[in-house]
């Protein structure tokens, strides 16, 4: 239960929580905080129902488990006559979508660490392209990305963690000094603005398409959902957090925020810690983020080339993985160099 406690806060706390003040310079300091709990309220019953699906459709299929896809493959199949037909078409799309959100939050990842690598030597006095910085990464990415299970992966969910805590401690520390008046910003700052203000705020709620995956590894999935389950714990966590940075990050530099609320910290020792510890926290939560992807391409990879067949072996199976598993962070690294820019991401 803690390894998915951990696991479930690090897939949703991710770079979407330093975005969460200019979140809320697109909404105002009210209106914008309300609505991360509501868009949080709403992520949660959604995660129920999926984890509630699952166990339904397990049960009716005798399948011990099933992932995001098979759950929408089956729920057109026992579904209404006129939509059964469309479950494989089902699958398929779901599956575009869970691996175009997750190479997503990839990208984002890579050049959120790029940037915070180019900020950090820039600060030593040494001047790095970020494209230089990015080339850097792409090694210690692959090498990193070949950890290949999630309870392999649990340490490194708790050492990331462990360090957001401490940066969130340190970023509080400096929001809070000097906190202007909450009358100098606007409760609701206008209708214009507020479909950006939700896509930045359902970015930042990010790990939806780990909770199957954390549920079907868990010795004990009955824990995963309750009112007092791991679910809820985490989630609430989350929610808390994401309303706290997004309304004092605002209050602090109103309009002026940026994309990331590190970056509008002034050069100093401190901040610099700052930025490491998020750097290698973000760093560590790519794995996580790029195993729902090797869970919905790797297979399909075995049943193309008969890898799962038993005809070769298990070294050959695993370089052939490995093969998989670089292409993938491959694809993300040259997706991040076209767009190097957290703020058009």
């Amino acid at each position: 239960n803690c390894q998915t406690m951990m696991h479930l806060l690090k897939g949703n706390i991710g770079t979407g929580v330093l975005a969460m003040p200019s979140a809320l310079a697109n909404a105002g300091a009210l209106v914008g905080s309300l609505g991360v709990v509501f868009v949080g309220l709403i992520c949660i019953h959604c995660m129920h129902m999926l984890v509630e699906c699952n166990h339904i459709l397990s049960k009716k299929t005798g399948l011990r488990t099933l992932d995001f896809a098979g759950v929408a493959l089956y729920s057109f199949k026992f579904g209404p006559h006129c939509l059964r037909r469309y479950s494989g078409f089902a699958r398929s799309i779901v599956n575009c979508f869970l691996l175009m959100t997750q190479f997503g939050f990839c990208c984002v990842y890579f050049v959120f660490v790029a940037t915070s690598m180019k900020e950090v030597l820039h600060g030593a006095g040494i001047e790095m392209n970020v494209y230089v910085c990015l080339a850097i990464l792409l090694p210690f990415m692959v090498l990193y990305n070949f950890i290949r299970s999630l309870r392999m992966l649990a340490l490194a969910s708790t050492l990331a963690n462990l360090l957001q805590t401490t940066g969130m401690v340190l970023i509080f520390y400096n929001l809070l000094q000097d906190m202007p008046n909450i009358s100098e910003r606007p409760l609701f700052v206008g209708w214009s603005r507020l479909p950006i203000y939700f896509g930045t705020v359902i970015y930042a709620f990010e790990g939806i398409g780990i909770v199957l995956p954390l549920e079907n590894e868990m010795k004990t999935p009955q824990d995963f959902g309750g009112l007092t389950g791991v679910l809820n714990t985490g989630m609430v966590i989350v929610v808390c957090l994401y309303t706290a940075i997004g309304f004092f990050g605002y209050l602090k530099y109103g309009s002026h925020v940026l994309g990331s609320i590190t970056l509008n910290f002034p050069p100093s020792p401190l901040n610099e810690v700052i930025r490491i510890i998020f750097a290698i926290s973000i760093f560590l939560s790519y794995a996580l983020q790029m195993y729902v992807p090797v869970k919905i391409i790797w297979p399909a990879v075995m049943r193309r080339f008969s890898l799962d067949q038993g005809k070769h072996s298990p070294r050959v199976v695993m370089f052939f993985e490995f093969l998989v598993r670089t292409a993938l962070v491959t694809l993300t690294f040259v997706l991040a160099v076209a767009v190097p820019r957290l703020d058009l991401f």
